[in-house]
């Protein structure tokens, strides 16, 4: 019987490190070739490293909570019967980070999970952990199990979601909205002030799937705390601060009467080619960013350092970003040549990257190359604000809250549907003009949708 070192693999991203969130195997545990020993977490994503080995659990050579180096040992697996005891006693990577010589890992085995992908259905779970037994209780509802561990992500109580599935079974959406719901009204009520007059928490802090937290250490007297930055944190904190810092910031909004873009959100919904997806006022705001990039390319553009000097990158494609709060924090994933798309092709868009990125599902290829970002703060039920610039683009737009408010339409006051549409540029790359007609021309599109029909 000989023993493997299984290494920390380069998961296709390029990332020179990640993080033990959670080890899946114990010392003394039998594994199978393609069993999910550990659950990782990169600057960009979450993934499940299979076994490349059949065999015995050893060591485990990392703790949960660990940042590794890619390359570096992070268990050991005495090899079983029907392991060949020739085979490498290291797995090393191959170009797309799998194990060089999977195969040998028993007759007939396929080693999957590794790759840009970097994501393989588990099949052993640690039993549930005390922080999961609230959700674990609610076995009377009925719910497949990806919609029960989407729920125990999310942090939701299936025994609470209003099912809408035509069995009376929890979906996917209903886990979903609840959760929405809940990050939103979650402050409703005012909590009293505490004894402690300080503390260190990132905002939002990354709560990991499954795992708990880790509960930072108080200084002596319990006044403050320090919380360790990583992961998705870490890496937002880095981008923000490289374009806070780079591209010169300039910000513009205006009042919005977006009456018809909620008539039109109404009629899509009752409308049997939409009723499958789920349609927002997002969809249509998403409409006109792409409409007003068509118009003012320069927001689509970027500022690039070039060896002979600055330039400047216009697209003529889009790739929209959405930003996404989740669970593990700030993402910003993006629809591929959103400009190629229908308005029910968008909605699809729209629906699987929101779906994915609440799961903490979003690849690396799906955060990169972006060219414009929306960002849809009026979930949070605010009016609007000057958010910071992707990096690598020139321009980022803020949706506010959609509210009825008294708007004056051909001389009379009226109750309407009024939102406002702010965003931010780098001056660098756009002027004043031309940030200020793009913004005018979304405004446009929310006013009146059927200008989407020109």
């Amino acid at each position: 019987m000989s023993t493997q070192t299984f290494v920390l693999p380069d998961v296709g991203e390029g990332l020179t490190e990640a993080e033990i969130v959670q080890w899946r195997v114990a010392p003394g545990e039998a594994v199978a070739v393609n069993d999910v020993l550990v659950e990782i977490e990169t600057a960009k994503s979450l993934v499940e490293l299979p076994s490349p080995f059949a065999g015995t659990v050893g060591e485990l050579l990392a703790a949960e909570g660990d940042t590794v180096d890619v390359g570096a040992p992070i268990i050991t697996i005495a090899s079983g019967a029907g392991v060949d005891a020739s085979s490498p006693a290291t797995v090393g990577q191959s170009e797309h980070g799998a194990p060089a010589e999977a195969g040998e890992a028993g007759e007939g085995a396929v080693l999957v999970g590794y790759g840009t992908g970097g994501h393989v259905q588990s099949r052993r779970r640690k039993p549930a952990a005390p922080a999961e037994e609230r959700v674990a209780a609610s076995v009377g509802v009925v719910a497949k199990p990806p919609i029960r561990k989407l729920a125990r992500d999310l942090g939701v109580d299936l025994a609470a979601v209003t099912p809408s599935g035509p069995a009376g079974e929890v979906t996917r959406d209903d886990v979903v909205k609840h959760a929405s719901q809940a990050s939103v009204f979650r402050n409703i009520e005012t909590p009293e002030w505490g004894d402690v007059r300080e503390e260190t928490i990132p905002a939002p802090a990354r709560v990991a799937p499954v795992v708990a937290p880790a509960t930072p250490a108080p200084d002596a007297a319990g006044r403050e705390e320090t919380i360790a930055v990583k992961g998705v944190r870490k890496a937002t904190s880095s981008a923000m601060v490289q374009s806070a810092y780079s591209a010169p910031h300039v910000s513009v909004w205006t009042d919005v009467d977006a009456t018809r873009t909620m008539e039109l959100v109404k009629r899509l919904k009752a409308s049997p080619d939409f009723a499958d997806i789920r349609v927002s006022p997002l969809l249509i705001m998403a409409r006109a960013v792409i409409w007003a990039a068509r118009r003012t390319p320069m927001v689509n553009a970027a500022w690039v350092d070039a060896e002979g000097g600055a330039e400047i990158r216009v697209r003529r494609y889009v790739n929209l970003g959405i930003a996404a709060a989740t669970p593990r924090g700030l993402l910003v994933p993006n629809i591929k040549d959103a400009q190629d798309l229908s308005m029910r092709e968008l909605a699809k868009a729209l629906e699987k990257l929101t779906l994915t990125a609440r799961e903490g599902k979003t690849s690396p290829a799906d955060q990169q190359g972006g060219t414009i970002t929306i960002t849809n703060i009026g979930v949070f039920g605010m009016d609007a604000g000057t958010p910071i610039i992707n990096p690598g683009e020139a321009g980022i737009v803020a949706m506010g809250t959609i509210r009825q408010k008294p708007w004056v339409v051909d001389g009379e006051v009226r109750p309407r549907f009024v939102t406002t549409v702010a965003g931010s540029f780098d001056h660098r790359v756009i002027d004043g003009d031309g940030m200020s007609r793009f913004i005018a021309d979304v405004a446009s599109i929310l006013e009146e949708p059927a200008l989407l029909l020109d």
